[in-house]
């Protein structure tokens, strides 16, 4: 019995080293079993999220990102240019698009494809990129490659938990082309480097800057092992290196730097707290009471919140302290010195945030320069440190002391159960955490038109139709319906004067007229900016429906005058048309032709 026992224990000794081998053994051998198995592994899961996003993207024939309703709907010119002629929405975000990020589209609608089915598509292959980037990266700082598995994985996560990666616009750009670049960087690849630089450009090139500042960063020797103070390099090659990246960052800002916008100028500080978009509950809120809210979260913090998920990612915020306590983390020692890297990330993109704050909105959002590095930082940190974890708890299960003999030998045993019952519940957590515990996963922000009839009527109509309407279904017309709208929700984004100028006076109009007793305004409001079609909800007379209406109430004075005179029992001038001119009723709204309606008002 004894023997059997004996030979019991020896086989799970023996899988337990293999075990342990399998998953935190250092490879440095290019091509290895091990090293392919587990990229693989992490290009599979990567698949496997984009692919359930695509079921969603197209289980509909109307289904669009919310994002996308913003910065690619406009993209549709490319394949017909006679669609949102005069369209100012149209026009300002095709002003704002980066260079990369519209010729990309406009390339794939020359060969067919169309930008909103574009944007569904590219998610998933961003995704694959972005994974082997993160996985290469972590083999760079530490060269095991569950590491490179469990960051990947982290990161992949996140972002199929946020609006980012899934929007298929600028910023889903960010992740591949910014791990490029720290990979380069770490390789020190000067064409690697520039090249991330140059497409980071046209693609997002707020991100430019805090490259800009990583690179000087290299430059500098910090207090560590062999340097007693800051100072300078003494190496000619990293003063080449660094200067030469910067050329190409100053090269492809140039561009946006000598542009001028015919939507300038830019909003100040002072003048966006005196708007209450700005304000909290306001449709763009930035300037919130709140401190901790204000630094950390939302569109002025750091993005804490949204870099913090899923739970295994915390794990991230242990490694300063493993590292600190090496000889309880055997495996420390194979960690680079290059994880310096993950440091000055932060930093960089620390002093481009305050440096944005500093200058509100000149470089446009603060949180835009801290939520994404933060995301992959955090993420490579935390496949690092659960690795070291895994790696003591393994070695303490399979350690021999020298005082047992063949015979007191459970509390080893005992170990190796405990550790493998951790290694398993590491992996279930990791595999199955987002497809088992939350209710919507991947999160797509996919928004689901469901009003086909209304779509297909209106693209029916001229393509230089002009439609107002205050109702929420406005913000899906442009994408779903291919139309020009006056003004939404959607679109009401107040970071440049020239533009949000023009669209708070066409809001205003809008609701003045809409709730008008007088029919020379609403005749008038119809001239003036050539409406062709009106588009009204059932319930458009109720006051309720602006009191409940967070974006029209916004408009203080015109959306208090519309209250009133509705609250007065006295019918606005454009009820009576509402029955002699509807075009067509369904799921509670109803399309009025301009025409009509001038006609209505004039008898």
């Amino acid at each position: 019995m004894k023997s059997e026992n004996s030979s019991l224990l020896q086989i799970i000794s023996s899988v337990s080293l293999c075990l342990h081998s399998f998953l935190t053994a250092p490879i440095t051998i290019k091509y290895h079993p091990k090293l392919i198995f587990w990229f693989s592994l992490s290009i599979t899961f990567s698949a496997f999220y984009g692919i359930l996003a695509l079921q969603q993207g197209f289980s509909s024939e109307y289904v669009v990102q919310d994002d996308a309703r913003q910065h690619v709907f406009w993209m549709r010119r490319f394949i017909d240019r006679n669609l949102f002629p005069n369209d100012l929405i149209a026009d300002y975000f095709q002003s704002v698009a980066p260079l990369g990020y519209s010729a990309f589209y406009q390339l794939m609608a020359l060969l067919g494809i169309d930008p909103i089915v574009l944007s569904k598509i590219i998610p998933l292959f961003l995704g694959l990129i972005t994974t082997g980037y993160c996985f290469a990266v972590s083999m760079e700082l530490f060269p095991v490659p569950l590491t490179g598995f469990i960051a990947s994985l982290l990161l992949n996560q996140n972002l199929w938990m946020q609006d980012g990666l899934i929007s298929g616009t600028a910023k889903a750009f960010i992740y591949p082309i910014m791990l490029a670049f720290f990979y380069y960087l770490l390789r020190q690849s000067l064409l690697g480097v520039g090249f991330a630089i140059a497409i980071l450009g046209l693609f997002y090139p707020s991100l430019v800057l805090v490259c800009a500042v990583i690179l000087i960063l290299q430059l500098w020797r910090f207090p560590g092992k062999g340097v007693r103070g800051l100072r300078l390099s003494q190496k000619r090659w990293d003063y080449i290196f660094c200067f030469t990246s910067l050329g190409v960052a100053f090269l492809v800002l140039l561009p946006y730097a000598l542009s001028s916008s015919e939507f300038s100028p830019v909003m100040t500080a002072a003048e966006a707290k005196t708007l209450p978009e700005f304000l909290d509950q306001g449709r763009s809120s930035f300037f919130v009471d709140d401190p901790w809210k204000f630094w950390l979260h939302g569109r002025s913090g750091i993005g804490l919140a949204t870099a913090l998920t899923p739970p295994l990612i915390y794990s991230g915020l242990l490694l300063p302290i493993i590292l600190k306590y090496k000889s309880y983390f055997p495996l420390a020692q194979q960690v680079s010195n290059r994880i310096k890297l993950l440091p000055q990330i932060l930093l960089a993109s620390g002093v481009m945030f305050f440096a944005s704050h500093a200058v509100l909105f000149k470089l446009h959002l603060p949180s835009r320069y801290t939520q994404h590095t933060l995301r992959m930082v955090i993420a490579i940190a935390a496949g690092i440190a659960l690795t070291l974890i895994l790696d003591a708890v393994w070695l303490a299960a399979i350690r021999r002391h020298q005082e047992e003999d063949r015979g007191q030998r459970t509390p080893q045993l005992i170990r190796q159960l405990l550790a493998l019952g951790l290694t398993l519940l590491m992996g279930s957590i990791l595999g199955l955490y987002p497809n088992l515990t939350l209710k919507h996963f991947p999160w797509t922000g996919y928004i689901v038109g469901g009003v086909p009839e209304l779509y297909k009527f209106l693209q029916q109509q001229p393509k230089d139709i002009l439609i107002a309407s205050l109702t929420a279904e406005a913000n899906n017309l442009p994408s779903f319906a291919q139309r020009s709208i006056l003004v939404s929700r959607e679109y009401a984004i107040p970071y440049h004067l020239g533009y949000y100028r023009q669209y708070e006076q066409r809001t205003v109009d809008l609701i003045k007229a809409q709730y008008s007793l007088d029919s020379s305004v609403v005749r008038d409001f119809i001239q003036k900016y050539g409406i062709d079609f009106w588009l009204l909800s059932e319930n458009a007379f109720n006051p309720d429906s602006i009191v409940n209406d967070k974006w029209l109430i916004q408009h203080k004075s015109a959306a208090t005058e519309a209250i009133a005179q509705l609250q007065t029992g006295k019918q606005p001038a454009l009820v009576k048309s509402m029955s002699s001119c509807s075009m067509l009723e369904t799921q509670g709204l109803v399309v009025l032709p301009a025409s009509c309606i001038l006609k209505n008002i004039t008898k």
